[in-house]
């Protein structure tokens, strides 16, 4: 039996380390980059196993359910941890990591989420990169919901560990991940006696067997199909234009707001503030007396290809998560999650106002689309949005 997926030739080390600089152009980094063969999970437990240990003080900045894993792990490091909990429905702060910082001068690691898409809020990491660079700190990021729908700059920002993932913003596999890695990072786990060595989660093995020899030699037989699908999400990504699949994303956080607001039936985003809503997804607060997890299981019944989606844990009660990343960064991704949340709050009992939320999605989405264009000089006031489904 035969099948397109079957039968190729082995991935070569010189194909590997090309689609390696792929992601180093994406991040617009001279920082070494690794592209590990697992899901996004398995750089960002490395790196901090790698990086902390007994003597390391962590900040730990917790902005949603990730922050409070990294914290999970940095401790079982034996590492002291400060905990920095930020309320789900805004940003962190410049301020308030200054303020951390003050109070504890022995810091030494900061972890942040750079966009929490199960909560749907962003950091400003360039910001927040500025006060951990004055403090001298280790800088480490989770980028993987927030690459490809706005900017992730490691070099430009100070982050000595960057991890990202292609399979939200970016529309590709799930199955291989990446983090760039600065020299003082590589310094902190070379000095690292409980860094993982010869082990699936160390990265120092891939830095003095892989980069430190050349990049001639593979450590082990990479996840071929997983890495042919993360050279052809790049290959579309430089194609479209990574300004242009940005914009996408501002536009569909934009459109989907706007819409949700104008639709009524008591909807509220989640995130109160715009400037803090995360492009990837947009969180929505359900009305008093109407469970999130119910209202989207209505929708989904309906037509379960919607990009809808109920809190995880405790939020499950109360918070909608509308997905407008990848595929679903269009008009028409935006109109059906709409739609689908307008005829499932009236089932309901609420008055809704599907039109209405259509214009306003529409009116946003072209407001960003102008302004995208008119940043880029394209801008062509002949253009027009057409926002159905």
């Amino acid at each position: 039996m035969t099948h397109p997926f079957l039968d190729l030739a082995p991935l070569s080390a010189a194909r590997f380390a090309s689609i390696e600089d792929r992601v180093a152009r994406l991040l617009s980094t001279d920082q070494d980059v690794v592209i590990t063969q697992g899901e996004a999970l398995l750089p960002l437990e490395g790196a901090i196993r790698g990086a902390a240990g007994p003597g390391t003080t962590a900040l730990n900045v917790i902005t949603g359910p990730y922050g409070q894993t990294f914290g999970d792990w940095l401790r079982d490091c034996g590492a002291t941890v400060i905990d920095l909990a930020v309320p789900f429905h805004t940003a962190a702060t410049a301020e308030r990591i200054g303020e951390a910082f003050a109070a504890h001068p022995a810091i030494d690691f900061v972890s942040l989420v750079h966009a929490e898409a199960a909560t749907g809020n962003t950091n400003p990491v360039a910001e927040i990169g500025a006060v951990v660079r004055e403090h001298g700190a280790l800088f480490y990021l989770d980028a993987v919901a927030s690459v490809g729908a706005e900017p992730v700059l490691p070099d430009a920002w100070g982050v000595d560990l960057c991890v990202i993932g292609a399979q939200k913003a970016m529309g590709g596999p799930a199955g291989v991940s990446a983090i760039s890695v600065s020299e003082r990072a590589w310094a902190r786990m070379a000095a690292n006696p409980r860094a993982p060595r010869h082990s699936y989660l160390s990265l120092l093995d891939w830095k003095e067997r892989w980069i430190d020899g050349g990049r001639r030699t593979l450590l082990h037989a990479p996840a071929q199909l997983e890495m042919l699908a993360l050279e052809a999400c790049l290959e579309r990504v430089e194609a479209e234009g990574l300004d242009v699949v940005m914009a996408r994303h501002a536009s569909a956080a934009a459109a989907t707001r706007a819409g949700a607001l104008a639709l009524g039936g008591g909807l509220e985003p989640y995130v109160h503030e715009a400037a803090h809503a995360a492009p990837v997804a947009t969180t929505l607060r359900t009305p008093a007396g109407v469970n999130a997890s119910e209202l989207v299981a209505k929708a989904l019944a309906t037509d379960p290809a919607l990009p809808l989606a109920a809190g995880g844990g405790a939020l499950a009660r109360e918070m909608i998560r509308v997905n407008h990343y990848g595929p679903h960064a269009t008009p028409g991704a935006v109109h059906s999650g709409l739609a689908g949340l307008g005829a499932a709050l009236a089932e309901f009992g609420t008055a809704v106002d599907p039109e209405g939320a259509r214009r306003a999605a529409a009116e946003a989405w072209a407001r960003g689309t102008i302004h995208a264009e008119k940043s880029a000089g394209r801008f062509d006031d002949g253009n027009a949005v057409e926002f159905t489904e």
